[in-house]
This record gives structure tokens, sequence and C-alpha cells, in this order.
């Protein structure tokens, strides 16, 4: 099937332009996950009470009698934010779409025939990346909608939760995507036993677990986003503890899995990752103990979001790392136009045309 001709006249795009945005994807949808937690800890989730509109009949926020001007434009700045992560991650996928296969090729995409562009053959289109990059625009207007609904069912903890581990999973494909880059299109082939892999899919599965205990735990919360907002009727301590089961476990996953990763002599730079995973998580760890100690402040509170979505990131890098696709494949050799004007062969030199004349004299 021929392919449109409005992507085959995309710029090419190096590989290291597709990961500088893809990484800068990873920022951007982990930091509005901050940004939204800065909303619930001000109480500013219901500053702009209805959606897609700020308030009714306006876009933007308007005074209000019932509602605090701050806590309007606290609410409303993060949804301008969302237009910013759509920003990124459109051009992102824009990149993936004109991304080269090789590192080297970055000769212009078309060549001229017939006095207009002609598609370009030797930048077939990478397919995987191409799908990771449009997950992440489509990601955030899904969550856009989800952050809507939120809204319109005046921030009901469950809702809350959906919102947050959404953002978690997309911070995670993110940096999948970041992997994918410098990866080709094959079948994933693991560096490590399949034993070890499995154990890590084991710890992230814990991970994601301990992601739903923190919702739990901030349902119960004092941080609901508005003081009228009911609360989950479990209690902080419970979940709590519930939360700190999952961490302990989620912890002593990562130990064995350190082990196993030295005693098959995993990549150096797969063990680098494993070290970041378990900084991060150690220091997530410590945050929450002191953040449930203080009574859960403000600052921590956000501060411990920014921590889940650290751990997500690194717990994501060392799952890319235990597996490789192989090398990006090399773009083949683009095929002859067809109106191309054959070559006309070499005229021969004087001399050559004298030399049977002169043989004959002799």
């Amino acid at each position: 099937m021929a392919r449109p001709a409005l992507l085959d006249r995309l710029v090419p795009v190096p590989p290291a332009a597709v990961r500088r945005l893809a990484i800068a994807a990873v920022v951007a949808q982990a930091g509005i996950a901050v940004t939204g937690s800065i909303v619930r800890v001000t109480g500013s989730g219901l500053g702009c009470p209805t959606w897609p509109q700020c308030s009714p009949g306006s876009l933007v926020p308007t005074p209000h009698p019932e509602v605090a001007a701050l806590h309007q434009w606290v609410e409303f700045g993060n949804r301008l934010l969302t237009f910013a992560v759509v920003a990124i991650t459109g051009l992102c996928f824009l990149a993936a779409l004109g991304c080269y296969r090789s590192g080297h090729d970055a000769s212009p995409p078309h060549s001229v025939r017939g006095g207009r562009p002609a598609p370009d053959h030797r930048r077939p289109r990478r397919s995987r990346l191409v799908r990771l990059a449009l997950v992440q625009p489509l990601g955030v207007i899904a969550q856009a909608v989800i952050g809507g609904f939120t809204v319109l069912l005046g921030l009901a903890w469950w809702s809350v939760s959906v919102h947050f581990l959404v953002s978690m999973a997309l911070v995670w494909l993110a940096v999948v995507l970041v992997s994918a880059v410098d990866e080709g299109d094959g079948p994933p082939r693991p560096v490590v036993p399949n034993a070890v892999r499995a154990l890590a899919g084991t710890a992230t599965a814990v991970l994601g677990a301990l992601l739903l205990a923190g919702t739990f735990v901030t349902a119960a919360g004092p941080h609901s986003g508005d003081t009228d907002t009911p609360r989950l009727a479990a209690g902080v301590p419970a979940m709590a503890q519930l939360h700190a089961d999952l961490l302990f476990g989620y912890l002593g996953l990562l130990v064995g899995l350190g082990f196993a990763l030295c005693a098959v002599a995993a990549p150096a730079g797969l063990l680098r990752r494993y070290a970041m995973l378990v900084a991060a998580a150690l220091l997530q760890g410590v945050v929450g103990g002191v953040q449930y100690a203080l009574g859960v402040p403000e600052a921590l509170a956000s501060l411990h979001v920014l921590g889940a979505a650290l751990v997500t990131v690194a717990a994501a890098a060392v799952w890319t790392g235990t597996a490789t696709r192989g090398p990006v494949a090399a773009p083949p050799t683009p095929p002859r136009p067809r109106d191309a004007t054959p070559a006309e062969p070499p005229a021969p030199s004087p001399d050559a045309a004298d030399r049977p004349a002169l043989a004959e004299r002799s």
C-alpha cells in the first residue's frame, strides 16, 4: 500500500532529536502529575467547577462568590499546562514519523522527479517507534477527558486514583519510547535469563499495586482537592499500613533482583539503571515515612508524587534494559527512478580514435 504523500514529504529527523523530544515527553508527563498534586493539596480541584469550561459560560476564570480566585487560577493554570504537554508529545510524534533509520543517513528526504519531490524510499517508517510516539499525545487527550469527568464527579476519590494511575502509565510508556529510538522493530531478545526478567516483571506488578495503594492513602487523607469532597471511609492508618506492606514487599523484590543481576553478570548499563531504581525507591520510602509522621504536609505530598514518578521512570528503564530488539535496520538501497535517463557511454578520446589509423599506416 502506498504511503500518503504528506508523510513522504516530512523533513527527515535524526534519532538524536527524537530522543531529546522523547525525554521531554517523560519530563512533561511526570511534571503535569506533580502540578496536578499541587492543585489537590491547595484545595483547588474545583477551582474550575465545570468542564471543558472553567465556569459556566466562560473558558477562563471569572469572579465567583463561592470560589477563591487563587483556587480558580491554580486549576486553570494546570489545565493550560495540558496544551504544553500536547504540543511536546505531538512534536515527538511528528519527529518519529520523520525519523530515518540510520544515524549517518541525513541526506534530503526527496529526490526531484519531473520538477516535484519524489517519495523517499530510503526512510521506511519505523512502525514501533511511531506507535509508541502516537500513544503520548493521545494519552494526554484521554487524560484531559478523564480529568474533566473527575471534576464533573466532584473529585470522587476513585476518579482521582484513575487520573493519577493513567499519568504513571504514560510516564512508563514515555520511557519505553526513549529506549525505542535506538532499537529496531524486531521481537524483544532478553539480555538476561528469562527467570531474571520474570522477576523484574513481578517487581513491576508489585510497583503497580504500590502506586494504587498510594492513591488509597490519598483518598483517605486530608488532601482531597476540595474541602467538601467525601473521603475514603477506610481511614488513613489502614491504607498507610497497606501501602507500607507493599513497599517492603517491593524493596524485597528489588534486593532479590539485584542479587540475580549480579549472578548472571548483567550488562553494566542495566546494573546502573538498577542502582538508580533502588536509590529512588529508598528515597521515596523515606519521604513517605516523614510525610506520614508529620501529618501529610502539603509540600511533602507533592514531593511524594514526584518521587512516585521518578520510581516509575527508573523501573521502566530497568525493564527496557532487560531485553533488546537489536540495532536499527539500515535503510534499503533506493530504487532507480523510472524516468531516469540512462547514462551515455563516455566518448572515446582522440588518442584512442587515432590508434587504428596509426596501426594501418605502420
